[in-house]
């Protein structure tokens, strides 16, 4: 079957980088962006759960319930908007200096997210068979798909456009795409944009049903790889198409998103492509967009679920564009898979693992000052975690070792690639290097 990429509807003459001005996460390693980093560079992972499932145990990261406070207005506190609350604390300033400067109705809302409410409908329907009637307070609002974004946007009083994505693994990385299609289309000045997403009972054991959750932590791109561990998170941005002053905050400054790229393979309804075409094809239709060649990216965040076929896949993907095309014998880009540390988040993954590579690209250090004040920076990677039984079988990776680091990083690639041939790959700059 052909994959269909997408190139960006309109002008693509010109660049059309999206601005980030601020972002705030809140994943198993915690709502601190310096202690998230602090594990992403030591390659800790976080606290997991274990569910017991048809009596197999099966780890996840779940957040503790008491670590997230209960929302304000009644009709919109469950789990998923708890944790959206959660990551949003931090970014409350700048996006209500948003709604003043470009009022209420230029901002948009764009959110990844596939849970829709299963775990207070799961919890209404036990209730209901053992009692008779729901719960008080459960409402079919939970189940719907805009009901996480309708939250934010009430919570700040936001009345512009309202976007949710359902793209499986790729879902927030599709709301990145629509973001920016709809800033340059003019239909808002000013996205939040990102995703949230829980894993629970109901997608715990979905996964546990197509036999790709493992029984211990995700073991990414080993020969010994079993599946892949859930996970809990959310994560939002604030971005304009105009670098934007007021809004934008210290630890943003100078970075950008440069590169939209998607292909839709439809080989399966979940198994990835075996040869990695689609994820190949969304890969190369990033750097197009960005106006780059592979040599120039530094660091590649993988989809990297753990997965047999998933893994098998991204590694024939990431070699032939790293390697193949540019002519060398191995793809040397340095790479690693962060959902050891996270789990996978399922329809945050895609702007977690962005805002993993913003915290990357804002980790460098002066590494040595010559007579004319010319200086290079050294920027800590995130760490691949895994038991290091390399898969002989599969094209070798650099794979990031704990303390490595590149000099002088500029463009970060984030993968997500999901269920359906839905693949997506976003490039994020550093204005300053």
């Amino acid at each position: 079957m052909e994959v269909v990429t997408n190139k960006m509807a309109g002008d693509v003459s010109r660049p059309r980088p999206v601005y980030i001005n601020d972002l705030g996460l809140y994943c198993i390693l915690g709502g601190d962006k310096v202690q998230v980093f602090d594990a992403l560079k030591n390659g800790k992972r976080g606290t997991f759960t274990t569910y017991d499932v048809a009596g197999v145990q099966r780890p996840a990261a779940t957040i503790d319930p008491a670590m997230l406070a209960p929302v304000p207005e009644k009709k919109f506190d469950n789990r998923v908007n708890r944790l959206s609350q959660a990551a949003l604390v931090g970014l409350e300033k700048t996006i209500q200096k948003a709604v003043e400067k470009y009022g209420a109705n230029r901002v948009g809302v764009f959110i990844g997210s596939c849970d829709n409410g299963s775990e207070a409908s799961m919890a209404a329907l036990k209730c209901f068979k053992e009692t008779g009637a729901f719960p008080d307070g459960y409402v079919l609002d939970y189940q719907r798909a805009d009901f996480p974004a309708q939250f934010i946007a009430e919570r700040f009083g936001i009345t512009g456009m309202l976007s949710v994505h359902s793209t499986a693994c790729a879902s927030s990385a599709s709301a990145f795409v629509s973001a920016r299609n709809n800033l340059y289309a003019g239909n808002c000045d000013v996205a939040i944009v990102g995703g949230v997403d829980i894993a629970s009972l109901s997608v715990i054991l979905g996964f546990a049903s197509l036999e790709a959750m493992s029984d211990k932590p995700t073991n990414p791109f080993s020969a010994n790889r079993s599946g892949l561990t859930l996970g809990d998170a959310a994560v939002y941005f604030v971005v304009t198409r105009e670098p934007d002053a007021d809004l934008c905050a210290v630890d943003c400054k100078n970075l950008k998103v440069i590169g939209f790229g998607e292909s839709a393979d439809a080989d399966h309804i979940t198994a990835p492509r075996a040869d990695g075409e689609g994820a190949y094809q969304a890969m190369k239709a990033a750097l197009e967009d960005a106006g780059l060649n592979a040599t120039q990216i530094g660091y590649v965040n993988l989809h990297g679920t753990g997965t047999e076929l998933n893994d098998a896949m991204e590694s024939r993907a990431i070699h032939r564009i790293f390697a193949d095309d540019i002519g060398a014998a191995n793809a040397d880009v340095p790479v690693s898979s962060t959902k050891a540390l996270t789990g996978h988040t399922l329809g945050a993954a895609g702007s977690l693992e962005l805002a993993f590579c913003c915290l990357t690209l804002q980790s460098g250090r002066e590494s040595g000052v010559n007579e004319n004040c010319s200086c290079k920076k050294d920027f800590i990677l995130p760490a691949h975690l895994f038991d290091g039984v390399v898969d002989p079988n599969l094209p070798l990776l650099h794979l990031v070792k704990v303390g490595e680091t590149a000099q002088n990083l500029k463009y970060c690639m984030s993968n997500s690639f999901a269920f359906g041939g839905c693949n997506v790959s976003l490039i994020v700059e550093n204005g300053s290097v």
